[in-house]
């Protein structure tokens, strides 16, 4: 584990690591959390809580999440919801269904958009060069819609961040529309959450995001971004990136 952890492996991936390259052991066969466990809590015999530094978040300690119930729904009329989203999105049966959400820097100054589509696994990263606002956001998500061919802009699904205040204003570039996930429920928007995770080890959230020019966030710049991703049905997938 201290080697793969020292290689920037995800407790995801290794525990799902464990499983494949040694079938015949059950008793290595563990759990990403206990990982994370052994790592924050572990003590003597447990990891080196040193290891936390190659995690993607880097975090020394684990943070306490609010409770849906301490969470508000913003400005999200009940049509909006994720349940309302066409089936064929959920399906990843087609290209055009994207989940979105925004990476932010040191304080809260600066944001990268990222998106990403739910079948293709391809990630696009939208510029934010002044503010991460309504309507910054609204202009930098719109000028990407714009670009792309009809095809591949059915849905977006992003969480009830007031960034997204002004989404009445995207919905038309959009076929099916634009919905939202429930407060407090990062999993209804997975492949985003995952991607930003990977992410985060080159954006890291104490930093001025606002340095990175829209020519640094290129499709040519995309090579670093690409890494291993978290396991998907036991196994390790590549995803490639880009930028607008």
């Amino acid at each position: 584990m201290t080697e793969k952890l020292e290689l920037e492996w995800s407790p995801e991936q290794i525990a799902a690591h464990l499983r494949a390259a040694f079938p015949d052991q059950p008793s290595w066969h563990v759990c990403h959390e206990t990982i994370y466990q052994a790592l924050y809590h572990g003590g003597k015999g447990g990891l080196s809580r040193k290891l936390t530094a190659r995690l993607r978040t880097g975090r020394p300690l684990r943070k306490r999440r609010r409770q849906p119930c301490e969470r508000q729904i913003r400005f999200i009329a009940p049509a909006l919801l994720i349940e309302h989203r066409p089936a064929a999105a959920l399906g990843r049966t087609r290209i055009g269904d994207w989940e979105g959400g925004l990476i932010t820097g040191r304080m809260n100054q600066s944001a990268i958009a990222t998106l990403v589509d739910r079948t293709s696994r391809y990630v696009r990263l939208v510029h934010l060069p002044t503010d991460h606002g309504a309507d910054a956001v609204r202009d930098g998500l719109a000028a990407w819609l714009a670009a792309l061919p009809a095809v591949a802009r059915r849905t977006l699904t992003w969480d009830q961040g007031s960034e997204m205040a002004c989404h009445g204003e995207l919905a038309p570039y959009l076929s099916e529309g634009v919905f939202f996930a429930h407060p407090a429920s990062p999993w209804q928007r997975g492949s985003n959450e995952n991607m930003n995770g990977l992410l985060r080890q080159y954006f890291p959230k104490r930093t001025d995001l606002s340095v990175h020019t829209a020519a640094d966030l290129a499709p040519s710049r995309n090579g670093s971004i690409t890494g291993p991703a978290r396991p998907s049905a036991g196994k390790h997938q590549h995803r490639s990136s880009a930028a607008t």
